[in-house]
């Protein structure tokens, strides 16, 4: 019987380090498939913002000649065109309108999906699943066909002008796809729960309210941001809805207001567009942890 040392078991066949083989076709590996995609895809994710910032503080002559100024930097930065924004026009109002707008049109697609999701996935009553998907289908209805119809509507009602016509039409799509993400979150959340408070002689509400919804507080969050986000950068709705000038919402106001026939005030567009993606984005680092998981249990599902 050959014994064997304990060097030679460890030693890999053909004399070389293992380890040292690995990584080195680990770390170039990492690097094509990892880190390039990776640096591409925050360098095409980030760019618009980098050129809204540059083109805030760029002079006007920076933005326009070209031969003397790089186009990528900013040789002498002023607040001038930050200035003009905030205090020679309504921006704060316009600012004031959209959060108005977004945060209650939110609130009240949150409550109606809730009830929708929660009666179509947990009252198991006939055909519930093809009344999901037709609130799914009313989602991918495109805008553009509903605001005359909706214009109608908010003309004979006295709502024309109004920010309150903002927020009752916004639901209308944001209702659809909040229903079918809480439908799908909601399929992932153990219905022996719920079979277990019915038998203490809990009713429906209770069940809702204590346990099912702070089961699903990641799924709330998830569709709280998309309601939100959609609501923040509509264009078509208040657009056709709003024409009075302090009542408008930051993406109509900044782009009738800053235009002046054809002179465009680049500096304070650009302005406009980045102050006014700043909330978004802050929603977004606060609660992406919970966006994230709700997706995932919507999809895994």
């Amino acid at each position: 019987m050959v014994e064997t040392r304990p060097e030679q078991a460890e030693r890999p066949i053909g004399g070389r380090e293992r380890v040292g083989v690995i990584q080195w076709e680990s770390v170039p590996r990492q690097i094509v498939t990892v880190w390039v995609p990776l640096a591409c895809f925050v360098i095409v994710l980030l760019f618009p913002f980098y050129w809204m910032a540059v083109t805030t503080l760029k002079s006007n002559e920076e933005l326009y000649n070209y031969r003397d100024f790089n186009p990528f930097w900013v040789h002498s930065p002023t607040l001038a065109n930050v200035y003009k924004l905030l205090f020679e026009t309504d921006y704060p109002q316009w600012l004031w309108n959209t959060m108005l707008v977004a945060v209650v049109s939110t609130f009240l697609s949150l409550f109606a999906s809730v009830l929708a999701a929660y009666a179509i996935q947990r009252l198991r009553f006939r055909g519930s699943q093809w009344v999901g998907l037709a609130i799914y289908l009313a989602y991918l209805v495109p805008p553009s066909i509903l605001f005359i119809p909706l214009a109608t509507m908010v003309y004979n009602l006295g709502l024309f002008d109004s920010p309150l016509a903002l927020i009752l039409t916004y639901p209308t799509f944001l209702i659809p796809f909040c229903t079918w993400l809480l439908i799908g979150y909601f399929k992932s959340i153990p219905y022996e729960l719920e079979e277990c408070a019915l038998i203490d002689g809990a009713t429906r509400l209770q069940i809702l309210w204590k346990i099912t919804l702070p089961l699903a507080v990641p799924g709330l969050i998830s569709a709280g941001i998309f309601a939100f986000t959609l609501s923040w950068n509509e264009f078509i709705y208040a657009l056709t809805f709003i024409q009075s000038s302090e009542k408008k919402t930051v993406p109509v106001a900044v782009l009738t207001q800053l235009v002046e026939g054809d002179v465009y005030h680049w500096g304070s567009l650009m302005a406009g567009a980045l102050l006014g993606s700043i909330p978004v984005a802050i929603i977004y680092s606060f609660f992406v942890e919970y966006y994230v998981s709700s997706l995932t249990g919507a999809v895994k599902e």
